[in-house]
């Protein structure tokens, strides 16, 4: 038992140390040295663990994704079944879960990463990213048009983008609006998931 806990500990340490280098350098700025060095580990720990720098960016996307894509889905299940045909419990399961990984104390330096995938052109991560995950975007595709049948498939991806693209902007909390002072993170988090969700609806429903 204690070389499993060895093992996590190192795996989890060398996953941390490159979400925190990928979000300040970058991918490609980011050698597997500087992940040793700061991880406190050796080549081989990274080698074994994940094989290659490739596999470690998406390690620490998997990290991240897997507990809000599972968070984002049962929560959807939940709308549909508790008030069906509404958009906005779907656009909720969608934006809430986001912005609730953004204001846990390790969603900071994920935020970055993830902006760091939309400036830098990765098509493996990219690939990635839509091979493990492309079914949860269908998922609530499939949802949200349920409750707007005369929208077009083409329209209905469009606007699923622009929400995604909002919702990162929101997670980084970069806008204009910022929390109020005697405020709290998690007030200020739950009007901007309020916020969006109401324009998102009515986005997709012009």
């Amino acid at each position: 038992m204690a070389v499993t806990a060895q093992q996590f500990s190192t795996k989890d340490r060398i996953l941390g140390a490159a979400e925190e280098l990928f979000a300040l350098h970058g991918f490609s700025g980011t050698s597997l040295r500087q992940v040793t060095a700061r991880a406190a580990v050796n080549i081989a720990a990274v080698n074994y663990h994940f094989g290659s720098k490739e596999n470690l960016v998406n390690e620490v996307f998997r990290r991240r994704m897997d507990v809000m894509s599972g968070q984002r889905l049962e929560r959807l299940q939940a709308a549909l079944a508790e008030r069906p045909g509404e958009l906005e419990p779907i656009l909720a399961a969608f934006v809430e879960p986001a912005l609730d990984m953004a204001q846990d104390r390790h969603g900071g330096a994920f935020i970055r990463v993830i902006a760091r995938a939309y400036a830098e052109k990765n098509d493996s991560l990219r690939k990635f990213l839509s091979d493990q995950y492309g079914h949860v975007q269908r998922e609530f595709a499939r949802a949200i048009a349920g409750c707007l049948p005369a929208l077009g498939k083409e329209q209905l991806y469009w606007r699923l983008d622009f929400l995604g693209g909002a919702l990162t902007y929101a997670m980084a909390d970069f806008g204009l609006i910022k929390r109020p002072q005697g405020a709290s993170e998690a007030a200020h988090r739950t009007r901007a998931a309020q916020e969006l969700i109401r324009f998102a609806a009515a986005g997709f429903q012009v």
